[in-house]
């Protein structure tokens, strides 16, 4: 559906469309007329009118989020385009601000908020040539060092050394770019550019390294800490971490898998957990953890009880939840002020289904994002889920791959899913009349494909007509087998692969050996 513009709008494009001329007149041009130029050459994708635009930025504040997003001049929000072109443009225009302009006494940048950008798996622009976060942690990085270098080596007006412009980023650090971050972090205050480091995720990278630059990005600022893939936290690094470092900004964690296992526990862990539970507890800003694939039995009230503030987004998918987990997240003043909530890989008909419909039912009101992935949801649950499911009227997206369902009981769920008027996104499973009968769940990955894929492409045009009756069109309805799609692992899937291979290769040697 194509999206209004205004006259001024559509004259920005115009303006903007012949590069040479746009170029040539950008200095008789209105100062507050930037943001709506800026707007117009990124949907255009004219890169070195984006470069020449922020080389003479003319106001206090450089935000790639309101700039890009929904406009009065222009309602639609580009800033899931993560396009290379644009985003080189822009960060070596920066670049050439601090460098190139006539009159430094004049310059007002202050700040340059990039976190606004969203990297998505769908992407519009023309070049179909993405910068991702990673790649926009290591361009950022490139440029700091090198404008440190001209800098010392050439002659510049005296007045370039006081430019300070405080760079807002989500840094993605991997065992790939980790020296070049490092040497722009420690040389951070030397350079005109400051990063400052608003998210911080880490992949495939050495603890010792991870503790090393984890205390040069100021964590005082720090609102997001992402540990995910490959990095080897268990519980008493996490315990040396927040005994050695304070994060009072932080919103928002992701553990990595195996940061804990209750089921070789000591006194010792017992009193190491508490002691985590407390150092949470003290991080006033906490809404969102994630701590999937760790085993957590019997003790989430003991992690959980200490924060003071109620979490917004809970991930607690495949950590071995007992009775007592499910009974406390139901009655814990979290329940009603959760909007996500991952409980995968638990078998929740038979193990706590009373308590996990209290704790649905107590977090109807704000639930946005709820995910039941492999939790041995059955034909005979259904009218039970669609029972559960009812309060939620503000349900955005619903997850439940891996359930042994049926296609009948499939057309019925979707059929009521059609009435949360909230609804967008539906990750449903290959139902299970499409696999062999002798089929077990949950499914192994070399299993997982040998379904009757034509059979599954007939049903899954049904569901999507039940949506179109329904005029629910905005819904989007699919089966991701491998999971959903995950930026961050994409950009650096060929890192990961080789990591895993050479782990694999010295597991094996130490075996032969």
């Amino acid at each position: 559906r194509a999206t209004m513009k205004s006259l001024r709008f559509i004259s920005a494009e115009a303006f903007v469309s012949n590069a040479e001329f746009a170029r040539k007149s950008l200095g008789s041009v209105a100062h507050n007329l930037f943001p709506l130029l800026f707007k117009a050459s990124y949907l255009l994708e004219q890169g070195e009118v984006i470069h020449d635009l922020v080389e003479n930025w003319p106001l206090v504040d450089f935000n790639m989020g309101k700039l890009l997003g929904t406009t009065v001049d222009y309602q639609e929000d580009l800033s899931h385009r993560t396009c290379s072109v644009c985003l080189e443009s822009c960060l070596t225009g920066l670049r050439d601000y601090v460098l190139n302009h006539p009159s430094p006494y004049v310059k007002r940048l202050k700040v340059v908020d990039l976190t606004g950008i969203k990297d998505v798996e769908v992407q519009f622009c023309e070049c179909k040539k993405t910068m991702g976060r990673w790649a926009r942690t290591q361009l950022l990085s490139k440029l700091c060092l090198e404008l440190l270098g001209y800098l010392q080596q050439t002659q510049c007006n005296p007045r370039t050394s006081e430019i300070n412009i405080d760079v807002l980023i989500d840094l993605f650090v991997t065992e790939r770019n980790y020296e070049l971050v490092v040497q722009a972090l420690l040389k951070k205050f030397y350079c005109p550019l400051k990063i400052c480091c608003v998210a911080f995720r880490t992949d495939n990278l050495a603890l010792q390294k991870f503790f090393y630059i984890i205390k040069l990005t100021d964590p005082s600022l720090l609102r997001k800490l992402e540990i995910v893939h490959n990095v080897r936290l268990e519980m008493e690094h996490l315990e040396i971490l927040f005994n050695s470092i304070h994060f009072p900004l932080l919103m928002s964690l992701t553990l990595p898998a195996r940061t804990f296992n209750v089921r070789r526990f000591t006194a010792t862990d017992e009193r190491m957990l508490t002691n985590i539970g407390v150092k949470m507890g003290e991080m006033t800003q906490l809404t969102e953890l994630s701590m999937s694939f760790s085993i957590l039995t019997g003790r989430i009230q003991k992690l959980l009880s200490p924060l003071k503030t109620p979490l917004k987004m809970l991930d607690v998918s495949n950590c071995s939840l007992n009775h007592a987990d499910m009974a406390y997240l139901a009655n814990s003043f979290h329940a009603t002020h959760l909007e996500a909530l991952d409980l995968s890989g638990h078998n929740i008909p038979d193990l706590y289904p009373s308590a996990f419909f209290k704790l649905l039912s107590h977090c109807s009101s704000v639930l946005r994002s709820l995910t039941l992935e492999d939790c041995n949801i059955q034909d005979t649950h259904i009218n039970m889920l669609i029972l559960g499911l009812s309060p939620c009227q503000k349900l955005q997206e619903f997850k439940f791959l891996g359930n042994p369902l049926s296609s009948r009981a499939l057309k019925h769920l979707f059929t009521f899913l059609c009435e949360l008027p909230m609804l967008k996104n539906v990750e449903f499973p290959v139902p299970r009349d499409c696999y062999p009968i002798d089929i077990t769940y949950p499914i192994d990955d070399a299993s997982l494909c040998r379904f009757d894929h034509q059979k599954y492409e007939s049903i899954a045009e049904e569901l999507n007509l039940i949506l179109l009756q329904a005029n629910r069109e905005d819904v989007k309805a699919s089966t991701p087998l491998f999971g959903s799609y995950d930026a961050a692992v994409q950009e650096t899937n060929n890192e990961l692969g080789a990591y895993l291979i050479k782990s694999f290769k010295e597991t094996i040697e130490k075996f032969t050996a």
